[in-house]
């Protein structure tokens, strides 16, 4: 109002001006005439003018009176334009200042509005987000949603402005940045402008807003795992607090043999049996998830399942694997094993077989009976470490002067591919041949056979022919003994002397034909050619 006023004010000043100045014009064109009247008067006489000089004086006084009134004119019309300029000059002032305060206003109630004057015109940008929106505050930037908006947000935004652009078309949606922040976004058209208006949402709408954010998210994700869970081949299915079936997937459905989905639900069909059922169900009602593998008829057929359901919320969800297969092999290797333990149980060598953990797996009746070690030790399933450390505590194993770097060598099968393989003597006079063979998936077998007899009857028989060699060495009579093969077995000093045949001559393993061809060669030996009887 008070710059209405003082519009008025000034165009009244300046029509005051407009008529004072041609006040003064008329004034002085007046005094003018009267003084021409005047020089006139005081002339003696008056000549006569000609009829062309009265035209060029009509002709000087006209264009003197347009000139004149051409000049008002155009002062008269200059003042106009100055007001004009002047007013256009305070509506413009007055226009800025309301833009400012308009976008003042939005700055505050955290809002930015894009708006198009066209659909060829560059958008224009009013107010500001909040920080915690996480929107860029350069246009260019704020125009790439998918910097800083989610890409579902993105792709649902751009075919709305795209819409609203082209048909008019008004939209109001929620918006999700990058960090979670929810914006509402309403687009519309005013007078032929189309109009973007993002808006921070505050207390319950924006927490309402979050809310079914969140829920869309959360229904996208459960009609994903609905439809992995139709494709599969595996029976899943959910209930509620009381047990009864709320959904079922596809291979639920033919596992129970049922028909529609609606009538399995209704009828309530389980995959088990009563018995387990209520022992899953007892289960899960603890709050305890239930495993377990369970045989279930199916198409007639008897199929194995492993069994899976855990307590969530108000209810339950769970899955059966099909492991028929696994149980057949299963089942097949159990028997190969019973079949080798009772092999190995049969042997009087000690078998010993650690896992890839290297606890103790299995072992055979000879291992129980060399080492000497309590049942309840061994079915602990003992450390292959903590065995031998049981053992040196016993007094059953070597004592060497580096016990940990004799065990480290000895445990090094685990981390090599190669086997060990070694003899140990025992502190009670026995001898083991040990053998141990690292398992491709991990583990090793360990095999320990005593070789104490054999090691007695060896050194029993290497004494008695030592003593039979110094006895015979020491005999005057020539002495050889040949093997069934016909090669040279022993013989002592006397017979190589008898028959001067030379000790590289008479090797053990020397056949007799060998011999005889060398006391036929010598001429000088007891009877040449016949020496040694064929």
């Amino acid at each position: 109002m008070e710059r209405g006023g003082k519009s008025n004010e000034g165009r009244m000043i300046r029509k005051r001006r407009t008529k004072r100045a041609i006040a003064r014009w008329l004034t002085a064109g007046t005094a003018l005439s009267l003084s021409a009247a005047g020089a006139f008067a005081q002339t003696p006489a008056a000549p006569v003018l000609s009829s062309r000089e009265v035209m060029a004086l009509s002709a000087f006084c006209g264009i003197l009176a347009a000139t004149v009134l051409s000049t008002l004119w155009f002062m008269r019309l200059r003042g106009r334009t100055e007001a004009e300029n002047q007013r256009l000059a305070l509506e413009l002032e007055n226009q800025r200042e309301r833009i400012a305060n308009l976008k003042a206003l939005n700055a505050e109630r955290n809002r930015r509005i894009i708006f198009w004057e066209g659909p060829e015109a560059e958008p224009e940008f009013l107010g500001t987000l909040p920080e915690e929106a996480g929107a860029p505050e350069n246009d260019d930037a704020f125009l790439s949603f998918d910097g800083w908006l989610s890409p579902g947000s993105t792709r649902q935004l751009a075919t709305a402005i795209a819409a609203l652009r082209q048909k008019a078309k008004a939209f109001e949606m929620l918006a999700e940045a990058h960090n979670g922040y929810v914006l509402e976004v309403v687009g519309g058209t005013t007078g032929g402008r189309a109009h973007v208006r993002f808006g921070a949402l505050e207390s319950v709408r924006a927490e309402l807003a979050e809310l079914k954010v969140e829920h869309k998210r959360q229904k996208a994700v459960l009609s994903r795992f609905e439809a992995l869970f139709e494709a599969v081949d595996m029976p899943c299915w959910q209930r509620d607090a009381d047990g009864g079936l709320i959904w079922a997937n596809r291979a639920y459905i033919a596992a129970v043999e049922g028909g529609r989905a609606a009538d399995t639900i209704a009828e309530n069909r389980m995959l088990v049996g009563a018995a387990i059922q209520e022992k899953l169900d007892e289960t899960v009602r603890s709050g305890v998830r239930f495993d377990g593998r369970q045989p279930v008829v199916t198409g007639g057929n008897r199929t194995f399942f492993e069994l899976s359901e855990v307590p969530c919320g108000d209810g339950s969800a769970g899955i059966a694997r099909d492991v028929s297969e696994l149980q057949s092999v299963e089942n097949a290797l159990e028997q190969t094993l019973e079949s080798h333990a009772d092999t190995l149980n049969h042997l009087h060598t000690a078998v010993a077989i650690f896992d890839d953990g290297r606890r103790l797996k299995f072992y055979n009746q000879a291992f129980e009976k060399l080492w000497k070690l309590d049942m309840g030790f061994l079915e602990s399933h003992p450390d292959n470490g903590e065995l031998f450390e049981r053992l040196r505590a016993d007094g059953k194993l070597p004592e060497p002067h580096q016990w940990r770097e004799w065990k480290e060598k000895v445990l090094s099968v685990y981390r090599t591919v190669e086997p060990y393989s070694d003899l140990w003597y025992l502190p009670s006079g026995e001898t083991l041949s040990v053998f141990a063979s690292a398992h491709p998936r991990g583990g090793t077998t360990w095999v320990f056979e005593n070789h104490t007899e054999q090691v007695a009857l060896k050194t029993r028989y290497n004494t008695l022919v030592k003593v039979q060699g110094e006895t015979i060495d020491h005999l005057a009579e020539g002495v050889a003994v040949f093997g069934p093969d016909g090669r040279l077995k022993l013989s002592n000093p006397a017979f190589l002397a008898l028959w001067r045949i030379a000790d590289r001559d008479a090797e053990p393993g020397t056949h007799i034909r060998t011999l005889m061809q060398t006391c036929e060669g010598d001429p000088g030996a007891p009877m040449a050619g016949n020496c040694l009887p064929g």
